[in-house]
């Protein structure tokens, strides 16, 4: 690992939200929370339905969500900052009590506007104070037919706070203290922690990687019986509820969060499996390249053509390669990353006691974002932090929007997210000094995203729907999620992998099996890739003059359904199977190139 020391700040500051865990703002202001929510709760009981109280009421959850959820990213922070800290987890479990009284606050609000008749709820949504929340409201009104009764779904919040959210809650904290001894290939032996094994994993050396998976292996099949209690637990609970809402399939509400209908995902993933040959190619001159028949788990995420001058990638220079793409191609998004890092909004500093991942996130109330991510010094960390920039830049430009029409979908997030990347690597691509040995690199990267995506991404998928199958009928064992895991990743990989090249306890250590928050986070991550690639083509065909259009899709993303955005936007059907057809096809130029390296 490089021992540079950046000038390029990579720590993040969160000193605008709050001056410190347990500071005079801080306390203040959980404390004004809770007396407002309890203040709030025993108004709301009283209110009649009449269409000016309920717009009221709507106001006034709005400005609490905003408050509710300034406080919770600020935690949700601290916790990926530092895993050991036991004074955040207690906070952590804290809010989620006040959450589940939010929750049930807008379970009551749904129920009312349910309870609407049409003329009603048209004279709710004429209210002035209601401009733009419309399309929030529909979907509340549309979520209040599927719910239990308030005593119901007050109780399922209640509990929630101790049963599924606290499955989430540990694996965060179990899988950031996770470390595991590894003998390097140079005889070294070093104790690591587990937020560094995917960066490993990455090396070009074969050898280290394969150090890696096998050493890494080892905590997460010593912790598998918790994890699969955990897997089952949040699986088991969302069936009974959904079971009890009157939602027949365990798809029908990751759906509705997505804001896509079933025919768009079917039409979606019949287009992968009939281009499926398509990624398979990149794998199998990846093997060829690093002279296997095929590939292991432990090879896909490794570029098989190194940078040319194989010196490791400083943060600083990451900054400044990203800087040069966005501000080239987009003006706007490279002097909002300048204003980022000046303004100390990224987190990308490697040390212990750090959550693996990254994400993005931020304040309503401030209208701030904050990125994090651990840079090891990869290629692949410099596209983790377009992507997320990607991310930022999406809540940036919906800043002026209402909380209510800021809301956007997994989906159309990771539309933006993956727009950052495709502009960071056709930059690159493109740049007017790039080699012939850069360019190969640069093309094996992009083979490298479209594997996952097209691939590695629809495998999850399989596996997530196979468990939820099958766990319907009850808990899963350990070696059946091992099974099921095998299975996806023989379907979706076919003859690309090795013999004993599947990693079975892959469902264990991804992270997003167990985000409690929404289920099915996987398939949003492919819609966002293929509906990036029809932005992109646009934005090749017109310039710079696309931009304007290309920020008016982001405004729209939190005031309308994906179908609706898309056909504004782009004058295209999602459930035609040929749009994501056309999308899937658009890697084949790269692909023709990297084949004939």
């Amino acid at each position: 690992m490089s021992t540079h020391t950046p000038t390029t700040p990579d720590r993040w500051s969160l000193d605008s939200w709050f001056t410190g865990l347990g500071a005079p703002d801080y306390t203040a202001f959980k404390s004004n929370l809770v007396k407002d929510l309890a203040d709030f709760r025993a108004q709301a009981d009283a209110l009649s339905h009449q269409t000016p109280e309920i717009a009221r009421v709507i106001l006034a959850l709005e400005t609490l969500g905003e408050r509710l959820g300034h406080l919770s990213a600020y935690l949700g922070c601290l916790s990926a900052d530092d895993a050991n800290d036991e004074a955040v987890k207690a906070d952590e479990a804290w809010i989620a009590t006040l959450k589940a009284e939010n929750i049930k606050l807008h379970a009551s609000l749904r129920s009312t506007l349910a309870a609407l008749d049409d003329a009603n709820f048209n004279t709710l949504l004429a209210e002035p104070s209601l401009d733009n929340a419309a399309h929030a409201l529909r979907r509340m009104r549309y979520e209040g037919t599927h719910q239990m009764p308030s005593e119901m779904e007050a109780l399922a919040a209640d509990l929630n706070v101790n049963g599924l959210h606290a499955w989430g809650r540990l694996y965060d904290t179990l899988t950031g203290k996770m470390e595991f001894e590894m003998t390097f290939p140079d005889g070294h032996t070093e104790t690591v922690p587990m937020s560094r094994r995917r960066a490993l994993m990455s090396e070009p050396d074969r050898n280290l990687r394969e150090a890696a998976f096998h050493a890494g292996q080892k905590p997460w099949n010593d912790h598998a019986l918790t994890l699969a209690a955990g897997l089952n637990g949040i699986s088991g609970t969302r069936l009974t509820l959904y079971q009890k809402r009157g939602q027949p399939h365990f798809l029908d509400a990751p759906l509705f969060d997505s804001a896509i209908s079933r025919e768009s995902l079917d039409a979606m993933l019949d287009a992968i499996h009939t281009h499926i040959d398509l990624p398979r190619r990149a794998l199998r001159k990846a093997a060829q390249l690093q002279g296997t028949t095929a590939l292991h788990y432990f090879d896909l995420e490794a570029p098989q053509i190194s940078p040319p001058d194989e010196t490791p990638l400083t943060w600083d220079e990451a900054c400044a390669t990203v800087d040069r793409s966005f501000s080239n191609a987009y003006p706007k998004l490279g002097a909002y990353f300048r204003e980022m890092l000046a303004n100390r909004w990224i987190e990308a500093q490697p040390r212990h006691g750090k959550r693996p991942g990254a994400f993005c996130t931020g304040s309503r109330l401030l209208r701030e974002e904050r990125c994090y991510m651990t840079f090891h010094n990869t290629v692949h960390d410099m596209v983790t932090l377009a992507h997320e920039v990607g991310h930022a830049w999406h809540s940036c430009v919906l800043r002026p929007a209402r909380t209510y029409a800021s809301k956007y979908p997994m989906t159309l997030a990771e539309t933006a997210s993956n727009f950052g990347e495709m502009i960071l690597l056709d930059g690159l691509l493109n740049a007017s000094d790039v080699s012939p040995a850069t360019r190969a690199y640069l093309l094996d990267q992009e083979m490298l995203r479209s594997h996952a995506y097209l691939i590695n991404i629809p495998m999850r998928y399989e596996f997530e729907k196979s468990l939820y199958t099958e766990r319907a009928n009850g808990e899963l064992s350990v070696s059946r999620m091992q099974e099921l895991m095998t299975a996806a990743q023989r379907k979706l990989y076919g003859d690309t992998l090795l013999e004993d090249g599947t990693d079975p306890m892959f469902w264990a250590y991804k992270m997003h099996f167990f985000i409690t928050g929404v289920s099915f986070y996987n398939f949003p991550y492919v819609f966002g890739y293929l509906l990036s690639q029809a932005l992109f083509a646009r934005f090749k065909s017109e310039g710079q003059s696309f931009l304007p259009h290309y920020e008016a899709f982001l405004s729209k993303t939190g005031s309308a359904t994906c179908e609706q955005v898309v056909k504004q936007t782009l004058g295209e059907d999602l459930t035609n199977p040929t749009f994501w057809s056309t999308a899937i096809q658009a890697i084949t130029p790269a692909l023709t190139a990297y084949e004939k390296l």
